[in-house]
């Protein structure tokens, strides 16, 4: 693995004379009060302005001012014109394309394709304020603005659909987003090193499409530059067909870096690795072929670890989608760095007194940590942030901590979260850093715990007993995500997060019972919750607390039948758990469960024309009835549920005894289901009563498909 940059190894901008900006300008009004005649670089964002570091467009823009440069935000436009994006002038060196912390889709329309309420990126919670696929919509009208100004996208939106996906709310599959945006390039995952280097770069005179070789960026180019030899991904992983073409990958001949012509089927011989791209099927192919684009869904995932990973290519009409590898992960310096720019850690002055719902959840949060190991198959984290957890030290967090105490309005003592898309992955890694560059397994702890991880739970730990012990700190509560698995190689950070950190609840994510949807989510098995339970009640009770667990529950994943919900159901109801707010999966683009839902078929496994089948939940109807399962005792799902049990053989399970999951009886108008009242009320406050599994909620702690807990 080569040896990246340094983030902050470059000579600043001379443009770093103007010092830092209070916050970054969104008027020309703020440009002159700074002095700028111009912005060298200007953000356009779906989000509302946030100097915080919780949000995409802040950390870059700082990071970029770091660097010398004159940043300007332009957020939520009007997209109706392309007169918004002329507000602050033409950019020096480019515009920058963001959908916000979210995917545009996914912000505004639920699982069920209803459009939502609200948005909590925007002031006062205001939905409409952004497009639909916002990146597009965007870098179109900024190129309308100002022709010749490169468009740069970036963010969650288009990292998640960098090359030809499945969209859910059209339900097909689209082009990658470059065509479809005529941007000059993408920057997918974490953008620092990339947007630093480009910025530089262009700065020193360099044209746009001569920049091709930065990690974690995409471009459309025609032909393979010279020296360099493609590698059909059938010989990577060889796929059956199911349509009657004779070669669904090839679209040129084929030649090794000597001009020599091989087949498609066969790898040339000494190939060099480093001048060689992976050919996946073209867009055309794995639109009307579904074993196609399980194939390719499966060897883009195989192609994201950054020690390893080759560039991708992918055909787009005439040209191709170039993908180079990954970014390489950033330092624990580097890191500490990015968090300590100089950010206001509030909502821009022009947004008054207006409440920014994302902003007031993230506000005493902590972010502590990038990336996921996890590879759950229905979560975008590792499309996005990578499978290395890159972690801050100790001495930044605690540095953040005292920030928020001594700066942030409202601050009454507790922190709300020390955490990121996982709560205790703080400071994991391979034991040995050849076999982390080497691996391709797309999750470190399923199907089991793998014995290369370094599981030592004492630095977070550490950390955790180092900020709780600062002056002016009451409580510092742990709320992101806990892989509970995870957490069992270590009781004594069980104990300690028991003991110290849980304010009465902590929620968790068995995600279901049942071995089928288990092993198609790539989640442990029920049986590591109950081990955690043990423990985590013990702790509860030697601590002197009443505590309790919150499992969050995912309905009509694929591989999940109307049985496994039944047993769900049944498992819901014996421990006594009533979820009050659940929703259904929902396919986000490049996942390995969207794959799954879209074709039918397990990219967890080589994609033949005899492989194995995924039972997917498409109907509306069933869907319901999958949700249905979870809210068990809502009496207005009793009809459903009873139509479904008689269908099921089990009318067995219809009556007024404990036993049964529903009554044979229905209330009428305006009447209560006569249940023992005071039993359930107990119930309810004894356990909970949310168990909603809402995939990416409204904020950024909560991004799980999107960027995991921070932009």
């Amino acid at each position: 693995m080569s040896q990246p940059t340094p983030l902050f190894s470059h000579r600043p901008f001379w443009a770093a004379r103007f010092g830092v900006a209070p916050v970054l300008p969104m008027s020309r009004a703020e440009m002159d009060e700074l002095g700028w005649d111009s912005c060298d670089i200007i953000i356009v964002t779906g989000d509302a302005y946030v100097d915080h570091p919780s949000f995409g467009m802040a950390l870059i823009g700082r990071l970029l001012e770091a660097h010398g440069f004159r940043v300007g935000i332009i957020a939520q436009p009007d997209w109706s014109s392309a007169e918004a994006f002329r507000k602050l002038g033409k950019p020096n060196l480019f515009f920058g394309i963001s959908a916000g912390n979210m995917d545009s889709m996914v912000n505004r329309y639920t699982a069920d394709r209803r459009i939502r309420s609200d948005d909590a990126y925007t002031p006062s919670g205001e939905a409409g304020k952004r497009p639909d696929r916002s990146v597009i919509v965007y870098a179109q009208r900024a190129r309308e603005a100002y022709r010749g100004v490169p468009v740069v996208i970036g963010g969650i939106e288009a990292s998640l659909r960098r090359i030809a996906h499945y969209d859910y709310w059209s339900d097909k599959v689209r082009r990658s987003v470059l065509p479809d945006s005529k941007a000059d390039l993408l920057i997918y995952g974490n953008a620092e090193r990339a947007v630093v280097e480009l910025a530089h770069r262009l700065a020193a005179g360099e044209s746009i499409g001569e920049i091709t070789d930065l990690r974690g960026t995409g471009f459309m180019r025609q032909g393979l530059p010279q020296g360099w030899s493609e590698i059909d991904s059938s010989q990577l992983d060889t796929p059956g067909r199911k349509l009657h073409h004779p070669d669904p990958y090839q679209t040129q001949p084929l030649c090794d870096a000597q001009g020599v012509r091989f087949t498609p089927h066969q790898r040339p011989a000494g190939l060099d690795r480093t001048h060689s791209v992976v050919r996946l099927p073209s867009y055309d192919r794995v639109v009307e072929d579904e074993l196609l684009y399980a194939h390719a869904s499966r060897v883009f995932h195989l192609e994201t670890n950054p020690g390893n990973a080759r560039p991708l290519i992918q055909r787009h009409g005439r040209r191709d989608v170039w993908l180079n590898p990954p970014p390489m992960p950033l330092t624990s310096e580097e890191l500490d760095r990015v968090y300590e720019l100089p950010y206001s850690r509030k909502p821009h002055p022009a947004y008054g007194a207006a409440r920014n719902p994302a902003w007031e959840m993230i506000r005493f949060s902590v972010n502590i940590m990038r990336g996921c190991f996890g590879g759950c198959t229905f979560c975008s984290i590792t499309e996005h942030e990578g499978r290395i957890i890159q972690s801050r030290s100790e001495d930044s967090v605690v540095r953040e901590v005292e920030t928020i105490r001594d700066q942030v309005p409202g601050f009454t003592g507790n922190i709300s979260d020390l955490g990121g898309p996982t709560a205790n992955m703080y400071r994991l890694a391979c034991k040995e850093k050849k076999i982390e560059s080497a691996c391709r397994r797309l999750s470190c702890v399923y199907p089991d715990i793998c014995g290369n991880l370094d599981t030592d739970h004492r630095p977070l730990i550490s950390l955790y007993r180092r900020t709780r012990s600062l002056p002016g700190i009451k409580r510092v509560f742990i709320a992101s995500g806990l892989r509970y698995d995870l957490a069992l190689c270590s009781p004594d950070y069980i104990r300690e997060l028991v003991t110290h950190h849980v304010g009465g609840y902590l929620k968790i994510a068995p995600e279901h019972t049942e071995a089928g949807p288990l092993g198609k989510m790539m989640k442990p098995g029920i049986g590591s919750y109950e081990r955690f339970k043990k423990l985590f009640d013990k702790y509860s009770a030697e601590a002197g607390k009443e505590q309790y667990l919150i499992p969050y529950f995912i309905a009509a994943h694929p591989g999940t039948s109307d049985e496994d919900m039944l047993n769900l159901a049944l498992w819901l109801k014996r421990h006594g758990f009533r979820p009050d707010q659940v929703q259904a999966f929902l396919p986000t683009p490049l996942a390995v469960a969207s794959a799954m839902y879209h074709t039918g078929r397990n990219p967890l496994r080589r994609i033949r024309s005899d492989s194995e089948r995924v039972k997917v939940v498409r109907g509306l109807k069933q869907r319901r009835l999958h949700k249905a399962f979870l809210r068990y005792h809502d009496s207005q799902n009793w009809p459903l549920l009873r139509q479904a049990l008689q269908r099921m053989g089990r009318a067995d399970l219809i009556g007024n005894g404990k036993r049964h999951l529903v009554p044979n009886w229905q209330p009428g108008k305006g009447k209560v289901a006569k249940t023992d009242s005071k039993r359930e009320s107990s119930k309810r406050h004894r356990y909970g009563n949310k168990a909603g599994t809402t995939r990416q909620k409204q904020g950024p702690n909560r991004n799980r498909t999107g960027n995991g807990k921070r932009p």
